[in-house]
């Protein structure tokens, strides 16, 4: 039976293949980008770098189906991108690669750019919602609760702190996804755009629920 627990730095690949399972829309990407190291690089490697003890997986044994990341002080983190993750990042993608036949609505070239602009993760809210999260469960995994508990899991770890609240941004055509954070009770933020949606919900009142959930990949500004 899968289980919950904190990630521990084992799982890195794992966590890095999910991504790319789950970031096509909530679908598998592999070879819509040149590398398919992108998407891990810029939406899941630095969280578990940075904020291992804010990383949460659902394993089966030793392998991992899903997991729940996040950033308690999103400006910090900026802070810390540009210093330690970016020059890196540049270093192995200094530019788009060759075309792949694909054309996802986010763009190589964004995605090269987003891996040395954390600035886009200043939000207007930020002071209000400090924190932010990435949730990704493998289709085998969605349905069963999980993507509930886990994100319950981050947000008493956040409250734990202090945090009040917390946001993320997602893909628009990941219309599961969607409905899934709208039954948790996540609310649009004011600096929300429809081809770019940013949803945020405080950090306490996480009673556990029975209620199941899906989600795929969350797309995060």
């Amino acid at each position: 039976m899968p289980e919950i627990r904190q990630y521990r730095a084992a799982d890195r690949d794992q966590v890095a293949r999910i991504c790319l399972l789950t970031a096509a829309g909530g679908g598998d990407a592999t070879g819509v980008y040149s590398d398919d190291s992108l998407m891990p690089e810029v939406f899941a490697l630095p969280y578990v770098d940075y904020a291992p003890d804010l990383a949460f997986v659902v394993a089966d044994g030793e392998r991992v189906l899903g997991y729940v990341i996040g950033v308690a002080d999103t400006a910090a983190f900026v802070e810390w991108w540009k210093r330690e993750w970016a020059p890196g990042f540049a270093a192995r993608h200094p530019e788009p690669g060759a075309p792949t036949g694909h054309a996802p609505r986010f763009t190589e070239a964004q995605l090269v750019e987003a891996g040395t602009t954390p600035e886009r993760m200043l939000i207007d809210e930020l002071a209000e919602y400090p924190a932010h999260l990435h949730i990704d469960l493998l289709p085998e995994l969605q349905g069963r609760g999980f993507g509930r508990r886990l994100i319950d899991t981050l947000r008493a770890a956040l409250a734990a702190r202090g945090v009040p609240a917390v946001h993320l941004g997602m893909d628009a055509a990941n219309t599961g996804a969607r409905a899934f954070y709208d039954r948790l009770g996540f609310h649009e933020l004011p600096s929300s755009r429809p081809g770019s949606p940013l949803l945020g919900i405080a950090t306490g009142d996480t009673a556990p629920s029975t209620d199941p959930g899906t989600a795929g990949t969350a797309v995060s500004d």
